[in-house]
């Protein structure tokens, strides 16, 4: 989507800090938000400012806790309350439910795609895979709704960045790996063997493809400028139905659980899954309703899929 600057959008005096993990989706990202900022104020300086947040500290910890969300975030969000950074550029689907009082989301940009996509050594299809292959993810969502798909197959943990993981592919680690394809695509990676997942196959993260823009709530002009130069309210819409489904199920973004939320005109049509990562059950539903009722629809969607044999597969793996 290319988006025109507004006649009274006005870029913030003095230069930005912006602050990030020093990953290389993660400056990708923060490249492209630079860039975009660029776009509607040329003279504007933007300085990065990296931090190595507890998830990049020990990179091989399994991920399998809902108490994990915010492990990539709040060395961020801890710059920005010490006023070290402007601007703290996070991928949304790894942003807690809640923010600091003092912080809130002044924008969140259009979403790229939110699938999960297969990468496979050998093969071009999930169907190409011989029986008891090992696939790579440390995702109870991924694991489980692979294993419903394919129950023959082994998922194996898997940790480190976009590359660090195409290379243990690569050395023949893992027969196939699971990546989101926002990641690959934002840092221009295209695998020769890559199949994406429909969204009937595998739903992905609530919030997954897109960015959320955070800074603190006394940046007033800044928050006016991004919300007028970056925010896209479809988007936002989508992505506020997949977290208030998340609400109501617990949290955490390590839990067994998918949504999409799409936009058509003024309709949202929001998809949700619990999935066990046995890939014995799953429970599964969808909700259609106008996007102002984005809230609402969420939460009704994440009542229903726990009414219908989501409680129990949540209530054994807590």
């Amino acid at each position: 989507m290319t988006r025109r600057a507004p006649t009274d959008a006005v870029p913030p005096p003095g230069g930005l800090i912006l602050g990030t993990r020093g990953s290389r989706l993660a400056l990708a990202q923060s490249h492209w938000v630079e860039q975009e900022l660029k776009r509607f104020a040329p003279g504007l300086e933007i300085h990065f400012r990296i931090s190595r947040t507890s998830g990049d500290q020990d990179p091989e910890r399994p991920l399998t806790s809902g108490e994990e969300m915010g492990i990539f975030v709040r060395q961020i969000e801890d710059a920005l309350l010490r006023g070290e950074i402007d601007l703290g550029v996070h991928s949304l689907k790894d942003l807690p439910l809640e923010q600091p009082e003092e912080l809130f989301l002044a924008a969140i940009p259009p979403r790229e795609d939110p699938r999960d996509v297969l990468v496979l050594r050998e093969g071009e299809r999930l169907e190409d895979l011989p029986a008891g292959s090992r696939v790579g993810t440390g995702s109870p969502r991924r694991v489980g709704q692979l294993l419903g798909l394919r129950p023959d197959l082994r998922a194996a943990p898997i940790r480190g960045n976009v590359d660090t993981r195409l290379e243990k592919l690569a050395r023949g680690e893992y027969d196939a790996i699971i990546l989101a394809a926002a990641g690959l695509r934002r840092c221009g990676i295209s695998p020769a063997s890559c199949r994406a997942f429909s969204p009937e196959q595998m739903l992905p993260a609530p919030g997954q493809g897109a960015l959320a823009l955070e800074v603190r709530r006394d940046a007033v002009n800044l928050a006016a400028f991004l919300e007028q130069t970056l925010h896209d309210p479809p988007t936002a819409a989508a992505i506020e139905a997949e977290r208030s489904f998340l609400r109501v199920l617990g949290g955490g973004c390590q839990m067994p659980v998918g949504a999409l939320g799409t936009i058509d005109g003024e309709k949202l049509t929001l998809e949700g899954v619990v999935a066990d990562p046995s890939g014995e059950k799953t429970a599964r539903g969808k909700m259609e309703g106008a996007w102002s009722e984005r809230i609402r629809l969420g939460e009704e969607l994440g009542r229903k899929i726990l009414a219908s044999g989501g409680a129990p597969i949540l209530g054994r793996l807590s």
